[in-house]
């Protein structure tokens, strides 16, 4: 039986993969929350590593609040960059294979093709930053890990961008939306076959990768593409990114080349109108 630690709980991600935990009785999962596992505790990250023999650990904690953390710099670097140190010298001490998960925003948006894992990183605000430098320091620590940078993230838990567009239209009629971003929405729910997979091969390709749903869009688009899933009628507005201004600058562009993952694992990815509508027709049966 595989060990496997679960950083971040209460994560959409972490959820998604508790999902689909019982379609997998080769992996036996433990999950701790920032009350039973505080990453930016040593102590208390020793206590949850020692004596447990993990073969894995997935981390999903993280702060994510990516305008909050332009007020609260220092929280947001001591869980992201601090408390995944302290997870990776664990991870090194106990011999456990990290699995971290990263984000699109360690880019600054200014490329015109899709980021690939080498491109160099050029974070534009603070939650990037701490991301970006948490890379770094797994990097320099660890040989036994797999950094998973992903975009746009959406499931049935927690907030994201497809939640808020179902909530609102049952209040709205005219909803706002932004065109000019652009990237790539990710349905959790297949992030977390692909680390299940991961995990599954005993892979000792290590390194860092990239992982979305297939096709670039922007948040209006997406939006659109939502509405239509759901046969909902709703009065969709573009507006441009200095309309809805927000205390973080975001990447105009961020989608990623995910090719490498594709090869290395030999993994599917839907792409986005598929995951989208495979995310729906769960829904419907649950």
């Amino acid at each position: 039986m595989i060990k496997v630690l679960v950083t971040g709980k209460d994560s959409q991600l972490a959820k998604c993969i508790r999902d689909i935990e019982k379609e997998d009785s080769s992996i036996s999962f433990t999950y701790k929350n920032s009350k039973e596992l505080d990453i930016t505790d040593t102590t208390s990250v020793k206590n949850s590593f020692e004596d447990e023999n993990y073969d894995y650990c997935i981390n999903c904690a993280a702060y994510t609040n990516v305008d909050r953390a332009e007020v609260e710099p220092e929280k947001a670097g001591n869980v992201n960059t601090i408390g995944v140190l302290n997870i990776a010298g664990a991870c090194k001490k106990y011999e456990v294979k990290l699995i971290h998960i990263s984000t699109d925003f360690v880019f600054d948006g200014e490329s015109k093709r899709p980021y690939l894992e080498t491109d160099t990183k050029n974070p534009l605000g603070v939650y990037g930053k701490t991301k970006s430098e948490a890379e770094n320091k797994i990097i320099d620590l660890l040989e036994s890990y797999f950094i998973i940078r992903t975009s746009w993230l959406y499931s049935k838990y927690k907030s994201n961008f497809l939640k808020t567009m179902l909530n609102l239209s049952e209040t709205q009629k005219e909803i706002s939306v932004v065109n000019d971003q652009i990237g790539c929405p990710t349905n959790a729910n297949d992030l977390a076959d692909l680390i299940c997979k991961i995990i599954n091969s005993n892979s000792k390709s290590f390194g860092t990768y990239h992982f979305c749903n297939k096709g670039e869009t922007s948040w209006f688009d997406f939006a659109e593409e939502i509405f239509k899933e759901w046969d909902i009628s709703v009065n969709l507005i573009p507006i441009k990114t200095h309309e809805y201004p927000t205390a973080a600058t975001r990447p105009k562009y961020s989608a990623l080349d995910t090719s490498k993952t594709e090869r290395v694992f030999n993994f599917k990815i839907y792409n986005r109108e598929d995951a989208l509508d495979n995310f729906r027709l769960i829904q419907n049966k649950e």
